[in-house]
């Protein structure tokens, strides 16, 4: 890029999350809020919320956070990027609403907004820019002004994000004992979720066979074999694996579980496994528990050592990324042609999602999209 400070006409930073309880009283209103409109009764929130209670009652996804949003500020600092960060959950304080509220307050008219969910699907970017949608129309029936949003592309194979997981991987193939290193195998995870939704995520000509979700992880586990590779001598072998399905038993979900491929992979004399959950952005719940907890424990269960790799979290190089990712689009939107970072086959994803990109089930307005009530 010709300028790499020059982030117009962006004049803030959404970071955009999930949320978590942060005590044993928010899990079940956290769930309520999670679960709402499918009349979920209290006592079947409380089952559900078990994983959280195990921990205290706190998912460690804000804390997190917390440590991202220092290392953005860090970085933007750092590199002389005057651009101030926020954030905003869909699930818990700080609530999405009330962060575009203050920002609107604040004089903010044209926000860049990154997720913490690098792939597409709906729940993991689609469902992000409903729920953008909705906090804009509560603003502009209070009558403020309603700030352009726009959702950074999806930065699954940005060289930023991939790199931490590379480390990871090795990290742990070292971990393990050196009489079953080598013959290792490296199982990706990835949040499990229903076929139909895996086959239409991404745009309509990435439709089928899993869609962009599957096709984007596949190649991200691709990449990181090959740099492993490159460092040990050694390809390993590996396969996409899913973890954390919650859907109803006959509701097809992508497979095979975490926990059944460790069961095959002892089966077939592997003598161990590095699980690396490149789904993940950070050690949030659903890796502590399904991974550290659960299939840690089938592990021990079946004699097989395994390692689990870090996450990416706060790693500068991630912060380096996003701040890549928020020039790179400042510049399209400046009317120039920025070099874009990405490694694999797939090449960059797309600035703004089109129509019938990771639909919903009912058509609910969603922003920072071709099709977006708020242009």
């Amino acid at each position: 890029m010709s300028d790499l400070r020059e982030p117009a006409p962006y004049d803030a930073l959404l970071l955009l999350s999930f949320g978590g309880p942060e005590g044993p009283d928010d899990v079940v209103p956290f769930l309520a809020n999670v679960t709402r409109g499918r009349g979920i009764p209290e006592e079947r929130l409380k089952e559900v919320g078990k994983h959280y209670f195990l921990f205290g009652g706190v998912s460690p996804i804000n804390g997190q956070n917390r440590a991202l949003l220092d290392a953005l500020r860090k970085d933007f600092a750092d590199h002389g990027l005057d651009l101030p960060v926020y954030w905003g959950n869909r699930n818990w304080a700080p609530y999405l609403t009330d962060t575009l509220r203050e920002m609107a307050e604040a004089g903010h008219r044209r926000i860049a907004v990154l997720a913490t969910s690098a792939y597409a699907s709906y729940s993991g970017c689609r469902q992000y820019r409903e729920n953008l949608a909705e906090s804009l129309a509560v603003l502009e029936a209070e009558g403020l002004p309603v700030p352009r949003v726009d959702k950074l592309r999806h930065y699954f194979n940005h060289p930023g994000f991939v790199e931490p997981m590379v480390d990871g991987v090795l990290a742990s193939l070292a971990g393990l004992p050196e009489d079953v290193r080598a013959g290792a195998h490296l199982a990706f995870t990835t949040h499990s979720i229903p076929t139909s939704a895996a086959d239409v995520s991404g745009p309509p000509e990435a439709h089928g066979d899993g869609g962009a979700y599957v096709a984007e992880h596949l190649d991200v586990a691709r990449v990181i074999v090959e740099a492993v590779r490159e460092r040990t001598g050694v390809e390993y072998p590996w396969q996409l694996v899913y973890q954390s399905r919650s859907g109803a038993p006959h509701v097809p979900w992508l497979e095979p579980d975490i926990c059944d491929h460790l069961e095959l992979l002892h089966s077939d004399g592997v003598p161990a496994v590095v699980m690396a959950p490149i789904g993940f952005v950070s050690d949030h719940m659903e890796v502590l528990y399904d991974l550290d907890t659960e299939a840690t424990a089938k592990a021990a269960e079946l004699g097989l050592p395994v390692r689990r790799s870090a996450t990416v979290g706060a790693d500068p190089r991630f912060a380096a990324a996003v701040r890549d990712l928020v020039l790179e689009r400042a510049a399209v939107e400046q009317g120039r042609d920025p070099e874009r970072c990405a490694l694999g086959a797939l090449g960059a994803s797309h600035d703004l999602c089109p129509a019938g990109c990771c639909p919903a089930r009912a058509a609910r307005p969603a922003a920072a999209g071709a099709d977006s009530p708020y242009a």
